[in-house]
């Protein structure tokens, strides 16, 4: 067995040249020295048709195939084990963009006429009603301006008990001056939302220094806000 090459032949004239001749000798066109797998083919082409689009071709017809194979197994995979349906959990939007799972059972409030906090007016807000209070949580001064620690912010079309039953975590947690604010109620805070919040403090240091304890205990995008009462 000879182990002579076979002649290569220019895909313009048909004339043989070397393997490391890099221009026809007969009609002068660029030879194809590449002779790796696309050098191949990019040969068989050129000997068969007079125009070659480029070498971007075999990557796009690989492509194009892996798609119809990849497609062909899908649509069989899915009329062999029929129709999956799915269920997802419906989700809530608190605060600036976090989202927390609705699955856990709303908490019971009680719904009966409650005692009104000290000083506080005898008609309710003229932009939102005043809701009752909620039993063990903690209760903004009605005079003055504080600063507190925010730990969520829930849109009021989320619900006023899915506010609550976040500050009875909080409290269960371990923060026990936790309760919610109508936003719409204070002019420092930006309307539409139930704010949880943890703390009455006079001055921001002190509020600054509760934050430590709200990251600990689940909230990690607590911050210190101030709470000018109208």
């Amino acid at each position: 067995m000879s182990g002579k090459q076979e002649p290569q032949y220019c895909p313009r004239c048909g004339v043989a040249y070397e393997p490391l001749q890099e221009y026809c000798l007969e009609c002068g066109e660029r030879l194809p020295t590449n002779r790796g797998t696309v050098g191949v083919l990019r040969a068989a082409w050129q000997r068969r048709f007079p125009w070659y689009p480029g070498d971007w071709v075999w990557p796009a017809l690989l492509f194009l195939v892996i798609a119809i194979v990849a497609t062909a197994i899908a649509a069989a995979t899915t009329s062999s084990s029929g129709t999956t349906i799915v269920a997802t959990q419906p989700s809530v939007t608190v605060g600036t963009g976090t989202q927390r799972s609705a699955t856990a059972p709303k908490p019971t409030v009680t719904t009966g006429t409650l005692p009104k906090a000290p000083g506080a007016p005898s008609t309710p807000s003229a932009t939102t009603p005043t809701p009752p209070v909620a039993a063990g949580l903690a209760v903004w001064p009605r005079k003055g301006t504080g600063y507190t620690d925010v730990l969520e912010s829930v849109p009021l079309s989320a619900g006023r008990a899915v506010a609550v039953a976040r500050a009875r975590q909080a409290k269960a947690a371990g923060l026990q001056r936790a309760g919610v604010l109508v936003s719409a109620d204070y002019a420092s805070l930006h309307p539409g939302y139930y704010v949880v919040f943890s703390g009455v403090y006079s001055t921001p240091a002190e509020a600054v220094s509760a934050l430590t304890a709200a990251h600990a205990r689940g909230f990690p995008d607590a911050y210190v806000a101030r709470v000018i009462h109208p």
